[in-house]
């Protein structure tokens, strides 16, 4: 219609945020986390899910696997990351950028500023799911 102005264009918004991973919480004491982790990336690798697509971050002591490949040298131990072939294990302190579809954060330390942090970590380096092996008390609130 003549003189009636076209209606404004709204404005574009802030870009999409990547959605938050699926949190799935397997309640262990932090004595039992490195078993229960690794019985947790069995059943992922056992649904199907690849290898490389895995990463495995602890709190506390290291998995018994990435002391192994620590063994060869950090350049191997890094290799292997930017390889993507196998489930990889890191430290969640670590300050490297890990990203992967499934990430396990293993809660083998009740030290609370620790486990918040690595709880942020996890959450940021998981695309698709985060598996958490830790005791209930400590974790649940974290991703509430």
């Amino acid at each position: 219609m003549p003189g009636q102005r076209p209606a404004p264009r709204p404005k574009p918004g802030p870009a999409p945020r990547p959605g938050r991973p699926t949190v799935q919480l397997l309640s262990v004491a932090a004595a039992e986390a490195l078993d229960r982790a690794d019985e947790a990336v069995d059943a992922l690798l056992e649904s199907g899910r690849r290898p490389g697509d895995v990463l495995v971050l602890t709190v506390g002591a290291a998995h018994p696997w990435q002391e192994h490949e620590l063994s060869f040298g950090e350049e191997s131990y890094w290799a292997q990351l930017a390889d993507g072939g196998d489930v990889f294990y890191a430290d969640a302190a670590t300050t490297r950028t890990l990203r992967r579809d499934v990430v396990v954060l293993v809660v083998n330390e009740n030290h609370t500023g620790r486990v918040t942090a690595a709880a942020r970590k996890a959450l940021e380096q998981a695309a698709k799911l985060l598996v958490v092996c830790g005791e209930t008390d400590t974790v649940a609130p974290l991703f509430a």
